[in-house]
């Protein structure tokens, strides 16, 4: 797995067609609210040019690209969190994800509504992350009054927590966000993960432009990141009706049409990429005769967590890690042409994994 990636914004901002797009899925996209009835999940294999030059030179019969997972719920308007609409059935759909994708309307079409008649990204923003807070405010409610119950009968550390979770209350009702709560020990850090709360996830703001605006943005792009700067989220423009005509292309067709239109690269590469700065992640592989596979770390990874995810016996019984960096073995074209040159790296359990790392590791 790459990431998961929680897909919210409100009806008709394009967040079906975006999805239908990115993982070549099936929601329903029309021009009505909540034509998204049940949250819809897209798992899609990650480009990687790098685990395609890999594959060229080991030719295993097995490929294997990290994965990034898409779930796109009901779209939210104001009250989904008490239950206007549909969304508020599906935001617990989106409580285990790595980061949201905010998608956001950032272009002008009389012939698609919209929900509260005119294009305002800052007031859409506003809308969708007040809903969240609502639904992370009845999540803490609920700790708060369990843990109160707990300290009455004496409990201390419930009553530790309890004044922890009255403090998150109020942060949320002064409308912030809960990653931007300060969070005074590792105790503290634990309470809030297993709240799997919506408004502590890393975001990144998605601009659905027209295809006229798709490479160059337009002043609707301008505002939202304006909010994403006081915000340090990410933004990623892109326009979800050039995505769709991309999915329907050959492989080979998509570069050249992507050019034609002045883009570099996909808006699922764009997103792919802001996903994992997003997240601080990493790349790495393995590969031999049987396989090439890719695999996703946080950075900071040591060697033997890395062989961790791989299999959890891989990590226990760990004796070293023999590195060699991708790009080596791509310009000189096999392992023993690395090994002459002198450029394969034995390392211990400090060793932190590196982006494009190719990993083999030594275990008892």
């Amino acid at each position: 797995m790459g990431f998961n990636c929680g897909i919210v914004g409100l009806p008709n901002v394009g967040k079906s067609t975006l999805f239908n797009a990115l993982s070549s899925g099936r929601a329903e996209a029309s021009n009505y609210p909540f034509c998204t009835i049940d949250p819809n999940i897209g798992i899609v294999p990650i480009p990687d040019s790098r685990l395609d030059a890999l594959f060229a030179v080991y030719g295993p019969p097995k490929k294997v690209p990290s994965v990034i997972e898409f779930v796109d719920i009901a779209g939210l308007v104001r009250g989904a969190s008490t239950g206007e609409g549909l969304g508020n059935q599906f935001l617990s759909h989106i409580r285990d994800v790595d980061a949201i994708a905010h998608v956001v309307r950032c272009f002008d079409d009389p012939n698609v509504v919209h929900v509260d008649g005119t294009v305002d990204p800052r007031r859409d923003i506003e809308v969708v992350e007040a809903e969240l807070i609502f639904k992370d405010l009845d999540t803490i409610e609920k700790k708060l009054a369990e843990s109160g119950k707990r300290a009455k009968s004496g409990d201390r550390k419930s009553a530790v927590e309890a004044e922890f979770y009255g403090r998150v209350r109020v942060h949320l009702l002064e409308g912030r966000l809960v990653r931007y709560l300060a969070v005074r020990s590792q105790e503290e850090r634990l309470w809030l993960r297993e709240c799997h709360l919506l408004t502590s996830k890393p975001v990144m703001y998605v601009c659905n432009v027209s295809e006229a605006d798709a490479a160059e943005g337009n002043a609707y792009c301008r505002s939202v990141c304006e909010v994403a700067a006081k915000e340090g989220a990410r933004v990623v423009t892109v326009s979800a009706a050039v995505e769709a005509e991309v999915s329907q292309l050959e492989e080979a067709e998509r570069g050249e049409f992507l050019r034609g239109l002045g883009l570099e690269e996909s808006g699922l590469t764009k997103v792919i990429h802001e996903g994992y700065a997003l997240l601080t992640l990493l790349t790495f592989y393995t590969a031999g005769p049987k396989e090439v596979r890719a695999w996703t770390v946080p950075a900071g990874t040591t060697a033997p967590e890395a062989a961790g995810v791989i299999h959890s016996d891989f990590q226990k019984g760990f004796i070293r890690a023999e590195i060699i960096k991708s790009g080596d073995l791509i310009r000189l074209g096999s392992e023993a042409a690395v090994r002459e040159a002198g450029l394969l790296a034995v390392e211990g359990r400090e060793y932190r994994v590196q982006e494009g790392d190719i990993a083999h590791f030594r275990f008892a």
